[in-house]
């Protein structure tokens, strides 16, 4: 009798924690919150649009949304759809303007690994923004100009709110044909970033 109250004793403590389990709050995911992430790199002009050798140095502040949808792989893998904005402050290091700022938007498209600790990355947008044009030839046309971009990478979680990033960009420059002529920038190069969830 008394080893019969002990295992149903046992049994009622067991399907507690069994019940609390499953009444814990899912892992973080770093696609569940918003972000905001710092990134800065170098391009240089590869394009035909102007000789002029630019060379740009883009820092960019952008927020990112919590997952706006997705699917989730019988392997655990999980594509991501988020929003992204970004204020973008562009040093022209090579060329004769001096700075470039503006803003863009655009998906972030993200491929996460089951643990959630690392994705591929993939966005393409563009906004508008302002620069310092000089009349120079082959230089931007105007102040008021358009820009927009393709950017991919990896993203690595290093902590549970923060992140690392690097990949590639493709930047390009222009008025959109305000001006004739209409020299715009096509620009590649790198990107590293650091990120921070909230």
């Amino acid at each position: 009798m008394h080893l019969a109250f002990k295992l149903a004793l046992l049994g009622t403590v067991l399907r507690g924690f069994t019940y609390a389990a499953d009444l814990a709050p899912a892992p973080d995911r770093p696609w569940a919150s918003s972000d905001l992430t710092l990134e800065t790199g170098v391009l240089w002009e590869v394009g035909r649009l102007t000789p002029l050798p630019y060379r740009l140095v883009p820092t960019q502040l952008s927020w990112r949304s919590a997952e706006i949808f997705g699917w989730t792989y019988e392997n655990g893998t999980r594509l991501v759809v988020r929003h992204r904005l970004s204020l973008i402050g562009t040093w022209i290091q090579s060329g004769p303007e001096s700075y470039y700022l503006g803003v863009s938007g655009s998906p972030s498209i993200e491929l996460w690994n089951p643990a959630g600790t690392r994705s591929l990355y993939f966005g393409s947008g563009g906004g508008l923004g302002l620069t310092d044009s000089r009349n120079v030839p082959g230089g931007l046309g105007q102040d008021f100009t358009f820009n927009w971009f393709i950017r991919g990478g990896v993203e690595i979680v290093t902590a549970k709110h923060a992140h690392l990033s690097a990949g590639l960009l493709y930047q390009h420059l222009s008025n959109g044909g305000q001006t004739d002529p209409n020299p715009g920038i096509d620009a590649l190069g790198f990107s590293l970033g650091y990120g921070w969830a909230f």
